[in-house]
Order: structure tokens, then C-alpha cells, then sequence
């Protein structure tokens, strides 16, 4: 009852429910789809990792951007989208977002979510990095995550969408015919559903979020294991960009040592007039781009860790005592808590900060439908390559992508129902024994991924690192693939052991591109190969499960992207499975 790809290794399902619909994930991805596909008449389920608002959209402070403003206009924020992106962004997918943007917001709020207006009642906006306008509309200072979450939660339980909390997904099932027919999960104390079992639906939507647990230090909650990627893999879609991960440049400092999920210091603090300054206090982004500490992320988190290497230094400053303490703690209360939990005040004091892992700017790649390459297998938010981000995410494009790519999923969900009747019967998953299962690794061994990602993969990457860091990975795989050959052994299955190999399945794919990408670009940033090359690489990597279990990294021409199929077989050597 899976794909024809590698399976998870997992007990067979023990029960089923059906629907038109899954929906896997609750964020502001997922349950903007999950509530569009319910007005559009479609029986939806909703399958999430923990709780409903357990997800990567509650921690966004900053906000979320849209030509909101008097005097903005779609076109200048497309224009600042570009930029961004580094000549990697597809200039339709980016067109889409910027102009349904606005109304997208518009139907957020009559949704129930409130932003923060001004003394006239209108939508009070900001500016982050990138910006040339004020086009951030946030929420509770620095809570805007948190809001549209609420908001998103209360509407879908008040009409009575059907969810499955505390469940994660394990791999795609599909029909005769090789379309989508539903998921199987493994579920956690949810009564009548509670082990492996599986969602029978013709359309699944995957909403599962990033993969920033992949590194050590990151802004990610913990749940951000890169599932959705890796089930997507396994069921033979194509994943595109994996190598750019953006890394946020003001992440709360807590340490050399420090691990998991670190506290963000929103851009929108750098929008406000606070300033970097290293230890002498000295603005060092200044005359380094025209923007200053609001240039773009990739160049800031460049320019923090330079002078860190120049100085011998663990972390920069981010001072803001100019604020005073009423603005601190009207306009930033969730960072003023944080700093201070750390015995950090902001108010009379720099912060320390220091880039962390934050974004993955690549994912499963889609056209602007949100259609990945498996039939009946849509993908939105962060876990998809939309084509909008390019070489490096835009502040706070990733709410409004959220928003919008999920509405055009859920409208072609429901033409293609009303056109060919496809979503009007329960599919039949069909088996496939020839199907191998993926071995397992232990727990301990997530540590062990992490810490080979961050020394080898992390802000600054070159060809000798990422080489260690392959190495690295591949033996961990070949590990414990020779034990389940030789004797049928790999770790016990369960929630841990799942999360942990499908870190490492998505950390083999990002080493391997990022090493296939010989140029700096975005927040691709290559020691060896410091400058940008448009002529050798203004085009997509592209990865692939091939039918022989071998996964084969491709490129295409950027004016390729999406949604056809690259042939080009770049690397020589395929990844074993």
C-alpha cells in the first residue's frame, strides 16, 4: 500500500478513514488550504505533527509582506523579490505572489486575524531586510505568527474540519494508475486511531514545513525534521534548491555549544533603526550595500560572519538601546521576554547575535498550482520549491506564500473535481512487494547529522568540507543499510528513528547539491568559489529518486523552471539508496 519508492520501514496500517483531502501540516500553509477545500465542498482532513499550532508559523515574529501601503505596488515589491533571489526567483511564480498577495491578507483577516493599525485604524506596516518599502503588516509587536495561527485554528474548529493531532506522516500511497491515494501515519495516543494507519484521499496537500533540525543551532522548532521532503523523495517527486538554506543573521547568541531551537531577533528590530555593531561598536554593514544592516539576509549574515573571522569573535551586537523601554516593550514584547529569560535587556544593552539556520529556501518543486510531479501530490509553504524564493527568501515572503500558494491549490483541487469527478470516489491504494523498506537509524544518531551538517554544510561551505560532510553521511547510511542487508536489522521503528532518517536523507541531498553548486549565490556561500557565475549556474539543481533506487542530481535552465523534467544526468555518481 505505498509508492513506488523506498518506504519507511513501519508496521502495516492497523485502520483507515477516508476523505476528498489531506492535508498534511498546520500552518499557515496547511490550514489555509485545509479551510479553502472545506468551503469548496471537499470532505478535508488535516494530519499534524503535534498540535494544531505546534508548527514554524506560531514562532514568525516579524510579520508578513504585501503592497499594502500608499504608494507601494505589487511591481516594487516584485522588484525587491528579485533582488533578493539572486537570479534564481521564476518571475511568474513571484508575479502571483506579490499581486494576489494583498487580498489574500484581506481574506486572512476576515478570517478572524488581528494586525496591529495605526491611529487612523489602518494596517500599521514595517520594513525589513530587502525592502525598499514599508510592506510589513505584523501583529502583537512581534507575535504575528502567533496571531494568524490563532486565527487559523479557532476558524478551522469552529467549522468542524477534521484533524488528526500528534501524528506524523511516513510515506505517499497510490493507486493503480500511479496517482495519489492517501498517507500513512503513525499516530500517538489519539484513542481509536493510535498506531500506523493510513488516510485514503485522491489529493494530498503537503503543508509539513522546513527541515532546519538538520543543523544544530537553528530558529526551527523541533519539529522541523524535514518529512515532508523526504516522504516526497521516496515517492519518486522531484525536489529543487535544496542547497539554499537561508540563515538568519540575528539569532539570539546563547553559546558556541548551544543546540536545537534558538531565539530569533527579528529582522523587524533592524526595521526599526537598531543597529550591528561588533565589539568596538562599530556599524560594520555600513557602506557594505546600500541598505546597510537592511540589505538582504544572505549579505547580512555574510557580512556578521566576515567580521567575526576578522575579530577572532564568537558573535556580533545588536544595539538597540535607543528604543527606550516603552518602545522594547510595546513593539517587541516576545523578544524583550526572550532576551531577558537570557539575562539579556535589551534596554540597556547590545544584543548578542550570531547567524543560525532559519529557512530552506528549496523544497518539493511545484508548478503554480502547487502540482508537484506525482500525480495528485500537492505541496505549499515551506516544504515546496514554488520557484518564488530563489537563491534566497525575501523577509517575510514565506506567510504570504503560505497564504497564497495554498489558496491556488485548493482552487485546483476543486476544478479538477468538477471537471473529471477524480475526487469523488475513495481511491484504492494498491501494494507494491517489490517496494524496499528504508533502513532505520537510531535516535542518537540525529546528534551525529547535526553536528556534520553545521560543521560542513553551514554558512560558509567549501569543496573540502562539503567532501567530509558526504563522507560523513554516507557512512552513516551505509551502516545501517549493511545491517538491514546482512541481517535484517535496523533500529526499532517509531517516531525518533523515523525523524532521524529522513534528517538524513534530506542532509544527503543538500550536501550533494551544494557540492554540484560551484559559485557563491544567495545564501549558497562557497569559500572556494566566492563569486556569483551566471554563466555556468544561473540554473536549478534538481534531485530525483530514479526507478532503479538511485537518486540522481540534475540541472535545468532557469528558463526551464517548473514545471518540465530535466534530462542532463550532472552527476556522475548517483547516491545510492
Amino acid at each position: 500500500m505505498t509508492s513506488t519508492g523506498i518506504r519507511l520501514h513501519a508496521p502495516a496500517p492497523g485502520w483507515s478513514i477516508a476523505a476528498d483531502v489531506v492535508v498534511v501540516g498546520s500552518g499557515v500553509a496547511g490550514l489555509t488550504a485545509a479551510l479553502r477545500c472545506e468551503a469548496a465542498g471537499l470532505t478535508t482532513v488535516v494530519v499534524t505533527k503535534a498540535r494544531l499550532d505546534d508548527g514554524s508559523t506560531r514562532w514568525a515574529q516579524g510579520g508578513i509582506a504585501a503592497a499594502l501601503g500608499e504608494g507601494d505596488t505589487p511591481e516594487q515589491h516584485l522588484d525587491d523579490t528579485l533582488v533578493a533571489g539572486a537570479g534564481l526567483c521564476d518571475e511568474e511564480a513571484v508575479r502571483l505572489l506579490v499581486t494576489e498577495g494583498p487580498d489574500a491578507v484581506r481574506r486572512l483577516i476576515s478570517t478572524g486575524a488581528h494586525f496591529d493599525t495605526d491611529d487612523e485604524g489602518g494596517i500599521q506596516l514595517t520594513r525589513e531586510g530587502g525592502h525598499h518599502r514599508r510592506r510589513i503588516a505584523h501583529a502583537g509587536g512581534d507575535a504575528t505568527g502567533a496571531e494568524i495561527s490563532r486565527a487559523l485554528v479557532e476558524a478551522v474548529r469552529a467549522r468542524g474540519v477534521r484533524t488528526v493531532e500528534n501524528a506524523l506522516v511516513l510515506d505517499l500511497l497510490t493507486d493503480a494508475d500511479g496517482r495519489t491515494a492517501g498517507v500513512t501515519l503513525h499516530v500517538m495516543g489519539e484513542g481509536q486511531h493510535d498506531g500506523v494507519g493510513a488516510v485514503h484521499a485522491p489529493a494530498v496537500v503537503l503543508a509539513t514545513g522546513g527541515m532546519g533540525q538538520v543543523f544544530s543551532a537553528t530558529t526551527n522548532p523541533s519539529v522541523s525534521t524535514g518529512d515532508g521532503v523526504a516522504l516526497a523523495l521516496r515517492a519518486g517527486a522531484e525536489v529543487s534548491d535544496l542547497e539554499f538554506v537561508q540563515f538568519h543573521p540575528t539569532v539570539l547568541f546563547l553559546g558556541a555549544d548551544a543546540e536545537g531551537q534558538q531565539p530569533l531577533v527579528s529582522e523587524a528590530v533592524r526595521g526599526e533603526g537598531a543597529h550591528l555593531v561588533d565589539g568596538d561598536g562599530v556599524r560594520f554593514m555600513v557602506g557594505q550595500h546600500e541598505l546597510a544592516e537592511l540589505a538582504p539576509r544572505d549579505i547580512v549574515a555574510k557580512g556578521i560572519m566576515r567580521r567575526m573571522r576578522e575579530q577572532g569573535a564568537e558573535h556580533m551586537f545588536l544595539d538597540a538601546r535607543h528604543f527606550g523601554a516603552d518602545m522594547w516593550e510595546r513593539r517587541f514584547p516576545t523578544i524583550l521576554a526572550a532576551c531577558r529569560a537570557h539575562g539579556i535587556d535589551p534596554v540597556t544593552e547590545p544584543v548578542p547575535v550570531a547567524p543560525a539556520a532559519h529557512y530552506a529556501s528549496g523544497g518539493v518543486r511545484t508548478d503554480s498550482h502547487g502540482r508537484t510531479t506525482v500525480p495528485g501530490l500537492y505541496a505549499c509553504g515551506e516544504v515546496a520549491c514554488t520557484g518564488v524564493h530563489g537563491a534566497n527568501r525575501l523577509a517575510s515572503n514565506s506567510l504570504l506564500e503560505g497564504l497564497v500558494y495554498a489558496e491556488r491549490i485548493a482552487a485546483d483541487i476543486a476544478r479538477e473535481r468538477a471537471d473529471n469527478g477524480l475526487h469523488a470516489r475513495v481511491p484504492q491504494p494498491v501494494a507494491h512487494p517489490e517496494t524496499p523498506a528504508h533502513p532505520l537509524l537510531a535516535p542518537e544518531a540525529r546528534f551525529v547529522i547535526q553536528r556534520i551538517m553545521t560543521e560542513g554544510a553551514g554558512v560558509l561551505r567549501s569543496a573540502a568540507s562539503l567532501a567530509t560532510a558526504a563522507d560523513r553521511l554516507e557512512r552513516l547510511h551505509a551502516e545501517a543499510r549493511g545491517a538491514l542487508e546482512e541481517n535484517g536489522k535496523t533500529a526499532e521503528p517509531g517516531v525518533d528513528t523515523w525523524e532521524t532518517t529522513n534528517l538524513l536523507c534530506v542532509a544527503r541531498v543538500l550536501v550533494a547539491a551544494a557540492r554540484l553548486r560551484e559559485e557563491t549565490r544567495g545564501c549558497h556561500w562557497r569559500e572556494d568559489h566566492a563569486e556569483r557565475d551566471d554563466t555556468h549556474w544561473r540554473r536549478h539543481i534538481v534531485v530525483r529518486l530514479d526507478p532503479d533506487r538511485t537518486t540522481a542530481v540534475h540541472t535545468t535552465d532557469d528558463a526551464d523552471f517548473p514545471p518540465t523534467r530535466p534530462e542532463a544526468l550532472v552527476a556522475p555518481r548517483p547516491l545510492e539508496q
